[in-house]
């Protein structure tokens, strides 16, 4: 685990004087207001199943319970999603993957999809195609089918509610992060084990891509991180419909969990969200990460490690993809997920715990696996929850 340290700094989700919203759900009055843009978490894998795919993915809106699914299960026709990707060991994007979604026209009609992968030397350019939203329902027993679309370069989509594959405890890890600074860390606090994202569905936008249409030049590792834009002026007529305008604005974004969540203060939250990772890179939050660090009580050899590797490499994953992925679930071997990118399994709280309390605590948070497996195949992010049955006790969602 210590040889990895550098790279899981990033992702220090779980050690913040803060109250959290992991690892990236509303983490600022501006996106808690504006779920549509609101990113929860970012994931790059390969396909375990063929690994000349890689899987890229980006969850909107979150804490869907599954009785609104019908009416929350729709994408923001208003938002653009993106996908940036680096090749080139850097922090600019050699490509975008754009998606825009059509107005919903019924609860029980799909959206379309506009996918474009292009680059930003050349944003006239790449490749165009569309696809179809999986409809959610908030009365079937069991969730529908997911609907993917391909292309004929071999992209594959899916957008759809799914369950949210993120798991973690957040209020045992508030209180132990309350006992840290009052002088008395009590590790016994984490074993409540139960997952405060248990029972809640997310929208889920993934992609299968072809590791060749991204790879550079210069070697077999990519960044990837998400982003959610919105035209900077939205007017609307007296029937609620809106017209965009304008440049597109950030809204929020996310590559390594809780980046923003952890190390950067309240006051400056809503503006690391339009920020991006060459301004992370150029040490515009530098200040801001050390500070949080030495209050955490993390020791100087980790202090360096964690922030040298904010400042500059900036808020991405990056994913080696030369680096063999297997096992169900989207991937469960020894040394092919986090922090080289992030499998749907993957523990990168107990990862990160291990870490930021200088190597001490091995436990982690006693919520090691999501609350319902994951499938094996793409879109490989476990089914929605649906509503449960007469007299079915519920227990889904574990606050």
């Amino acid at each position: 685990m210590k040889k990895y340290g550098k790279y899981i700094a990033l992702s220090l989700l779980a050690a913040a004087p803060f109250i959290i919203w992991a690892a990236d759900h509303a983490e600022t009055p501006l996106v808690a207001s504006d779920q549509g843009a609101d990113i929860a978490d970012v994931y790059a894998f390969l396909d375990p199943n063929d690994n000349t795919k890689a899987i890229l993915a980006m969850s909107v809106h979150g804490f869907i319970v599954p009785g609104q699914n019908g009416s929350i299960g729709g994408f923001d026709p208003d938002v653009t999603f993106r996908i940036n990707i680096d090749n080139t060991g850097g922090t600019l994007p050699e490509k975008i993957i754009s998606i825009t979604f059509s107005d919903q026209t019924s609860r029980s009609t799909p959206q379309t999809a506009r996918i474009r992968m292009f680059s930003p030397a050349n944003p006239a350019g790449g490749i165009t195609f569309t696809g179809l939203t999986t409809v959610s329902s908030a009365t079937a027993a069991i969730a529908p089918t997911p609907v993917t679309s391909t292309s004929t370069n071999g992209i594959s989509f899916f957008a759809g509610l799914t369950d949210d594959p993120f798991f973690f405890d957040i209020p045992a890890f508030n209180r132990f992060v309350a006992s840290v600074l009052a002088g008395a860390p009590n590790g016994s606090l984490l074993s409540r084990g139960r997952d405060t994202f248990a029972g809640y569905n997310v929208q889920m936008i993934a992609l299968s891509v072809p590791v060749a249409l991204l790879k550079g030049k210069s070697g077999n590792v990519i960044g990837v991180s998400g982003a959610t834009l919105r035209h900077r002026v939205t007017s609307r007529s007296l029937q609620g419909n809106s017209a965009e305008t304008g440049d597109l604005v950030a809204i929020d974004r996310n590559g390594v969990p809780g980046v923003n969540t952890v190390f950067i203060p309240f006051s400056r939250k809503q503006e690391y969200n339009r920020s991006n990772p060459q301004q992370d890179a150029a040490g515009k939050f530098a200040g801001d990460i050390i500070k949080t660090l030495k209050a955490l009580g993390t020791d100087d050899t980790h202090i360096g490690i964690l922030a040298s590797v904010a400042v500059t490499t900036g808020d991405m994953l990056r994913l080696d993809l030369s680096k063999a992925n297997s096992g169900p679930q989207g991937g469960n071997n020894s040394g092919a997920g986090f922090p080289n990118g992030r499998r749907p399994a993957d523990d990168v709280i107990d990862t990160l715990l291990f870490l930021v309390t200088n190597e001490t605590l091995t436990t982690g948070d006693s919520v090691n696996a999501n609350d319902v497996p994951f499938r094996d195949v793409f879109p490989f992010f476990a089914a929605s929850h649906q509503p449960l049955a007469t007299g079915t006790i519920d227990d889904n969602t574990r606050n």
